[in-house]
């Protein structure tokens, strides 16, 4: 007969998930960051377990010339039942270290991993409706221009970056998620008789929480000609064989036409340089590639008539700059000469 009992451990950290689910409902559960060069501080939505909150009345405001709908807690009917699935879920948990049940731990695992996903894709909608759904008089219409925040991580909308990650709330909803994967696990290896030590059982942890953060971050970006706008000078991007981009350790990306509007934008001092992550240039000669600026190979020469009259061009491998110094002319820079102060 098969042992269905979990251990006094397992059974101790179950029943702190369910007390940490209690402190969900007076933390937000989500943020999302505006930043534009009129709001150097940023403005910041809130999404509660019952509420919105932070700048949602001067977002509303700045919705409102582009004919998005106002954001009203009341309009919303997730935030009446959230709450109570979260209470839900604590009672569950709860009960399970009480009765320490296997069979009952999928049972609840299972329940939580599938209201992830639908509360992620109903957030999707949510975000959907509000981006695409605009009034046709509003004051200011672009044609073909939808302003649906990102999901999760960076995008640029007009002058707008918006940022979209969880909050305290959902990071402890993460990672109550994280832990019950990790008890499933354990427990699924013991059922074949294989040997699980507490090492591999933390290394396993470990590996998933590392592959939850990445999945947060963004590296570059190739730019999109006629779609991506330079963070710098605004106009947008035609030539992307002169890009360059900035990737934050948030994993915000800001996109430049010319290496011009690169320097300009650092030395006027827009972004702190700790902040940085790295810096990209498109390479001359496939503009889908991207190649860090300390490993990039630079020829500044004023034949290659770049967007801003910066006339750098970036290479991944000497044998290309080669070729194009040999029809052109110039000189090669290393990225240290050029960003000097």
């Amino acid at each position: 007969m098969k042992n269905n009992s979990l251990t006094v451990v397992s059974r101790s950290i179950i029943a702190f998930c369910a007390i940490a689910l209690i402190a969900v409902l007076f933390f937000p559960m989500w943020q999302i960051q505006l930043t534009a060069p009129q709001y150097p501080e940023g403005l910041v939505l809130l999404i509660y377990p019952n509420k919105l909150g932070g700048n949602v009345d001067i977002i509303n405001g700045l919705n409102h010339y582009i004919g998005m709908k106002p954001m009203h807690t009341e309009d919303f009917i997730e935030f009446k039942l959230l709450p109570y699935i979260i209470m839900f879920f604590s009672a569950a948990l709860l009960l399970l270290a009480i009765l320490g049940r296997k069979s009952l731990l999928y049972l609840v695992f299972v329940l939580f991993v599938c209201f992830g996903v639908v509360a992620m894709i109903d957030f999707w909608k949510w975000e959907y409706d509000y981006g695409h759904n605009l009034n046709p008089d509003a004051a200011i219409v672009v044609p073909g221009m939808a302003y649906q925040p990102p999901l999760i991580g960076f995008k640029q909308l007009l002058n707008f970056g918006a940022y979209s990650i969880p909050d305290i709330g959902g990071w402890i909803f993460i990672t109550v998620g994280i832990v019950l994967l990790i008890l499933v696990i354990s427990i699924w290896y013991k059922s074949r008789k294989v040997s699980l030590n507490n090492k591999i059982a933390m290394r396993s942890g470990i590996a998933f929480m590392c592959f939850v953060m990445a999945s947060c971050n963004r590296g570059p970006d190739p730019i999109q000609p006629g779609r991506d706008n330079c963070e710098y000078c605004k106009m947008t991007v035609t030539d992307t064989r002169f890009g360059a981009e900035i990737v934050t350790k948030k994993g915000r990306v800001y996109k430049f036409d010319d290496s011009h509007c690169l320097l300009s934008y650092l030395k006027g001092k827009n972004l702190e340089h700790s902040s940085i992550m790295d810096i990209y240039f498109t390479d001359f000669c496939n503009d889908h590639l991207l190649t860090k600026s300390g490993n990039a190979l630079l020829l500044k020469s004023d034949q290659l008539k770049s967007p801003m009259s910066g006339n750098i061009a970036a290479f991944s491998n000497a044998d290309s700059l080669k070729s194009v110094m040999n029809e052109i002319g110039g000189s090669v820079i290393t990225w240290n000469e050029l960003n000097k102060p």
